[in-house]
This record gives C-alpha cells, structure tokens and sequence, in this order.
C-alpha cells in the first residue's frame, strides 16, 4: 500500500472529468486508471447486487465494488492499523470515499484481528506481499488466510491480485521490488483450506522481466500481475 496521489497533484483537471471520475477524485482517490481493468477485475470476482466483501487495505477499487454490490450489500474497507501506521492519509482517504458510497464500512483493526463473518467474498490488490514485509509485523500469514477461510460463506471466493516475482523466488522480493513468487501464493493459500478455481491473465505482462521494484517507472502500472481466485469449499 502506497499513499495514493491527490488528482491535483496528478495535474488532473476535475472540470474535464465525467462526474463518476470527479466525485472518486474530489474525495482524494486518483481516477480510475484504464491500466487497472477494474470493471474487468471486478467482474472476474463475481460479486453481484447484496454480496458482502471484505476489501483488505482497501483502495483503488473499492468504490467499485461498492457500485457492484449496490445499496442491499455491503463493502468492508479493511485497512489495518499497520497500515494507518505507515500511511496515515490511507485511512483519512477512505472514510472520504465511504461517505459518497455509504455501504462502505471502513476499519482499521490490526492485521491478525478477526475479520466480519457470512463474507461473499474477500478480494486483496497488490498487498498480498506485504503480508511478509517487515512494516506488517510481519504478519502470521498462515494465520491471516485461516482467518478469510473462516470469514467466507462455504462457497465464497477469496480473490488475490499482486506483482509477479521471478519463478522459484518464494517471498525473497516481497520488501524490496515489493512482488511476490505467484506459486508461493497458491501455496499459502491452498494450505488454509480454500481451492483454485481460475486464474486470469488480465494483467499479465510477458515483457516485465520481475526484475524491477514496481514503482519503477519504465514498468510502474504494467508489472505482470497474477490474479487467482480461490473458493471455500461447500
């Protein structure tokens, strides 16, 4: 999690905005990035009208979601106190969207707390990794993939989205080009429980050689990044 950018300081001008980009950035969220295929990611979740979904260190997308599940269901912003410890102005930005989007509910608990129960769905975006960095605790990340297994409905869909290390590199890049190896991923998360029903390459990017930190600017915003849906069985 980064401390995401102000549209001004992005030189974005809200007057050349659809209202849709200029509400999500008037409440201190950048616009929506073409680069993140968010409908897409969206759909490739599943949430429908009445899901609830926990958002772990909510951000880019969670007022998307919010749309997807409408007024009857409900979106959990979970940013964790280790986060608002590092990045104070995260916690500050979402309540900011949570009130334009009011079936938001935004929480700051520790990491290793338990999260809401009855979940449709639990979706984390590129923080996966940070799970392991050292700013995180780091977290019992054992512990962390039990606790959404407990969460979900039998049936419900843990959804994870990150930055592709190199193959075989385990967790060894997780605080310095802040990616992760995709089969440790699996690995972790198929030990708690769940089951690997798809993944998608909608992010993938042959040319990224995982070489590089992520927010290195000839790759930043197009990094290969995996996306895997895992399921609680019934």
């Amino acid at each position: 999690m980064r401390t995401l950018p102000l549209a001004i300081a992005l030189g974005i001008s809200l007057a050349g905005m659809t209202p849709a980009l200029a509400q999500q950035a008037a409440s201190g969220m950048p616009p929506l990035d073409p680069a993140w295929k968010a409908s897409e990611v969206v759909a490739f979740i599943g949430v429908k009208p009445g899901d609830r979904v926990a958002d772990i260190i909510g951000g880019r997308l969670t007022a998307s979601l919010a749309k997807a599940v409408g007024p009857t269901g409900k979106v959990y912003a979970v940013e964790t106190a280790e986060i608002v410890k590092s990045h104070p102005a995260a916690l500050e930005k979402m309540h900011a969207v949570a009130a334009q989007e009011h079936n938001i509910v935004v929480t700051a608990d520790p990491v290793a707390s338990p999260l809401p129960t009855g979940l449709d769905a639990v979706f984390i975006r590129q923080n996966y990794h940070d799970l392991y960095d050292k700013f995180m605790g780091p977290a019992d990340v054992p512990a962390f993939n039990r606790a959404v297994f407990t969460a979900l409905k039998p049936g419900g869909v843990y959804v994870v989205l990150d930055h592709a290390a190199a193959a075989g590199s385990g967790i060894e890049a997780t605080d310095t080009l802040h990616r992760i190896d995709p089969a440790r991923v699996k690995s972790d998360v198929l030990a708690a429980g769940f089951k690997l029903e798809s993944e998608s390459p909608l992010l993938a990017n042959p040319a990224d050689d995982h070489s590089k930190v992520v927010f290195d600017p000839s790759i930043r915003n197009h990094t290969d990044q995996f996306l895997f849906k895992f399921r609680k069985p019934k």
